[in-house]
Formats: C-alpha cells, structure tokens, sequence
C-alpha cells in the first residue's frame, strides 16, 4: 500500500507540476508533508536545500530522496518513474499537439495563462518558508540571510547551489546554543 501511495503522490506531482522544478516544489509539499506526512516542514526545507545545491532537475532528485527514505530502494525507483512519466507522455502529446496549432491565439493564451498560478503556487511557498524561517532563527537574521542570499544570487551572479552550500557549512561549523549553554554551566560548576 506504502508504494501505491508514493506513485500516486509523485504521478500527481508529475502531471500537475507544468512549469518544471519551481511549480512542482509546492506540489511535493502538499503531497509529502501534509497530505502523507512523510516529513515534516523541516525536513522538507532540508530535503529542498540540499536538493537545489545538487545538478539536474530538483522534482527528481527529491523523488528519489522521499522515495528512499519511505520505502527503501524499491520506493527510489518508484518515486523517480512515478514523477517522469507523465511528463515524458504528455511531452510527446503535447508537443505534437502544439507544433500542430502553434499560431492559433488560444494555444498561446493557454501556455501564458499557466503562469500566474505557478507565481501564486510558489509565493504560497515562499511564505511559508520565511515564518518558519523566522521562527527558528528570528526576524533580523532570517532578513540578513534573505538579503545577502539575494545580493549574491541575483546581483553577484553567484550559483544558487554555492550560497546553499555556504550556509550549510556555516550552520555545520557554527556552535549551536544548548553546546554554548552546557559549557557555560560547566565553566560554572567547575569554578
């Protein structure tokens, strides 16, 4: 039953996910993290960073992850093929479906009518991404890192997957509170 789950979590993610790994990402939210509860929003944002600072495309990769992690290497394969293969059968409609009416207006309104739902798709995400964010380092840091990230991504120039990475060493190498509390209250005992 765990498998059939996952195909369909993922086949859903595959066919309503137009617009490649940015309109799928809120998708596999809704699938994993509140319709299966298969992670929670933290490991979700985990899964998401690590797999935006990986190559290829990121509705995969996360398949892959999700996959695994639910139902072995078994829910690996599963996971991957459920979210390809829809996009490989509509693909091959579509595009011979296109190329037949491509200059008729409604064809063109139809494939720019699809964006605003993705903006709003990935606004919702994003909103939800900066209370967490808020909520677990506070409003001034989660700002500083939203707008350095943003200096570097869109005016530097600088390789999403690189200030992904930055912060991840920063967040592995950085002393966390309860280690600073716990040697503070045995410098205290021990004077």
């Amino acid at each position: 039953m765990q498998q059939w789950h996952l195909f369909l979590a993922f086949f859903r993610v595959g066919m309503l996910g137009y617009g490649g790994g940015p309109s799928s990402i809120p998708l596999v939210h809704k699938e994993v993290v509140e319709k299966y509860k298969w992670l929670d929003d933290d490991e979700f944002a985990d899964v998401l960073a690590l797999g935006n600072s990986l190559p290829g495309p990121i509705a995969t990769k996360m398949a892959g992850y999700i996959g695994h992690r639910v139902a072995g290497i078994g829910g690996m394969f599963n996971a991957v093929l459920a979210t390809i293969v829809p996009t490989i059968g509509i693909m091959i409609f579509l595009l011979t479906f296109l190329s037949t009416f491509r200059e008729k207006a409604w064809v063109q309104g139809m494939t720019q009518a699809v964006v605003p739902v993705v903006g709003v798709m990935l606004a919702v995400l994003t909103y939800d991404f900066f209370r967490k964010a808020q909520g677990n380092l506070g409003w001034i840091l989660t700002i500083i890192l939203t707008v350095a990230s943003y200096g570097l991504i869109e005016l530097a120039g600088v390789h999403p997957g690189i200030v992904i990475a930055c912060l991840l060493l920063y967040a592995l190498l950085k002393p966390s509170r309860g280690k600073q509390e716990d040697n503070q209250v045995k410098e205290e005992q021990s004077s």
